[in-house]
């Protein structure tokens, strides 16, 4: 009997962990198809460079990533919307310098279409934003 009232806060926090991940596919999933919506949408109808649709693609996305993850992904964290956003736009910043870099090299190495490229960065970059938000950005500090 112990023993499990002392497992129920490590399997609600499971739960809880397993919902977060699942909301962040959700969002992460939007996200991405708004930025890539918007890039192949310039580059298609508006005959914008890849590369420069890329970044509106993003600046547009990051509206729908942050306002998904902070009401969803990461509901809860107690963390001012603030100190979240500026954490949230450092991660994201970071990540779409990362984007773009490799969206360049692979349209400059690669004879392979510029819609492929980009849904193959944006799915690459993924995991690693997931980590950083929810280990830093949507990370209650306290204290602070």
């Amino acid at each position: 009997m112990h023993r499990l009232t002392h497992s129920r806060p490590i399997l609600h926090r499971r739960h809880r962990q397993r919902g977060h991940v699942g909301w962040f596919v959700v969002v992460g999933c939007a996200a991405a198809a708004v930025h890539w919506s918007v890039a192949t949408a310039l580059v298609a109808l508006g005959g914008w460079a890849p590369l420069l649709a890329n970044v509106v693609g993003w600046l547009v996305a990051l509206g729908v990533s942050f306002t998904g993850h902070h009401r969803l992904s990461f509901r809860g964290h107690s963390n001012s919307v603030g100190r979240a956003g500026l954490r949230f736009f450092s991660i994201s910043a970071g990540g779409f310098l990362i984007n773009e870099t490799l969206y360049a090299l692979l349209l400059h190495w690669t004879s392979a279409r510029y819609d492929v490229l980009l849904a193959g960065v944006l799915i690459g970059v993924a995991g690693a934003t997931y980590l950083l938000s929810r280990h830093w950005a949507f990370l209650h500090s306290s204290g602070q």
